[in-house]
């Protein structure tokens, strides 16, 4: 019996002096591959042996099993010192260039559809003489409402309506700061326009956010009229949305212009006719205007019964909402690249 016992464990010896020699032998990385897949691979002479074990005792077949591991990963191991022996001496590969090859073209990024809205509109105000003017995003309580006429029992100096910083200052609720602080510097004529942001902590939904883009444009001088600025709106409309665009005036009230319109324009879906889009209305509101209140002018030091002016505000995010029939306000600001893709202007 331990003569049979010697005869069962003589294939591990022979595996093993054999599959060693071959991999010293091995010259190339292919070579050794081809090594570790006669002996060590699934259907190696390894696994073959292993598969013998049925025919082993049970008795021996622990010490069959313990005897197999240990040649497997006596190879393993010698399999693993040549190869990195081998990839020490290789001679470093030349990456291969062929210059006649069509190269890859590089994805381009474009403007946001927000800032592409903006410039545009600045443009169109540029090019009828407006210039274009910048101001701080902390305001104080004179800037962001005295000077606009708005009192201190306005609803819209609430605290819930206003981001409220430390020692009466505010995140600016509209760019009609940068009309005070124009005509703070400046002697009419003037004719300025204020884009930037502004913070209102309004609930998020698909028609608001706590921060938008907005654009205040004031013209003053002498003989200004509602005319005027008529003329200067639809000419700005029909630039921005096209030549055939209808537009009407409708009366609104704002503390610092009087009288004071909201001015709307034909539904760009259903052209005036009423859709879900515009509620029924056939018209979608774009922008608040009117004359500039002469309280206003007096806060600034300007004489209101020589000058008269005219004023108007807008939300950059709405018009370009309108324009693009984009229906959610939140997409401008999530950074989804499947949504912003679409805008390659």
């Amino acid at each position: 019996m331990e003569i049979e016992k010697e005869n069962k464990m003589e294939p591990w010896e022979t595996i093993k002096t054999e599959a060693t020699k071959a991999i010293g032998a091995a010259e190339s990385l292919d070579a050794l591959e081809a090594v570790r897949v006669e002996y060590l691979g699934r259907k190696g002479k390894l696994r073959a042996a292993m598969d013998t074990i049925k025919d082993v005792p049970k008795e021996d077949r622990a010490q069959f099993g313990k005897e197999a591991n240990e040649v497997k990963d006596s190879l393993t191991l010698a399999f693993d010192e040549k190869k990195n022996a081998l990839e020490a001496d290789a001679p470093p590969v030349e990456e291969y260039f062929d210059d006649t090859i069509p190269g890859i073209k590089p994805r381009l990024g474009t403007e946001h559809p927000v800032l592409k809205t903006l410039r545009d509109i600045s443009s169109i105000f540029e090019r009828l003489g407006f210039t274009i003017l910048r101001g701080p995003e902390v305001e104080d309580a004179w800037h962001a409402f005295d000077a606009l006429n708005i009192p201190e029992s306005h609803p819209a100096r609430n605290p819930e309506d206003n981001f409220v910083l430390e020692n009466d200052m505010y995140l600016r609720s509209q760019t009609s700061t940068i009309q005070i602080r124009a005509m703070q510097k400046m002697q009419p004529p003037i004719r300025v326009l204020g884009p930037g942001r502004v913070y209102r902590p309004d609930t998020v939904d698909a028609s608001h956010y706590f921060q938008f883009h907005q654009i205040e444009g004031l013209v003053v001088d002498t003989n200004i009229t509602f005319k005027d600025l008529k003329s200067v709106l639809n000419l700005f409309v029909r630039e921005y949305f096209g030549r055939e665009i209808k537009t009407r005036f409708r009366p609104h009230y704002f503390p610092f212009t009087e009288p004071s319109a909201e001015l709307d324009v034909a539904c760009l879906v259903c052209s005036g006719g009423g859709c879900p889009a515009c509620s029924g209305k056939g018209f979608q509101e774009m922008l608040g205007c009117g004359m500039v209140d002469p309280i206003v002018f007096e806060k600034v030091g300007y004489d209101p019964g020589m000058y008269t002016g005219f004023a108007f505000g807008l939300g950059v995010e709405r018009l370009c909402m309108q324009k693009y029939e984009v229906r959610d306000i939140r997409l401008f600001v999530e950074n989804d690249v499947r949504f912003l893709r679409q805008f390659q202007f």
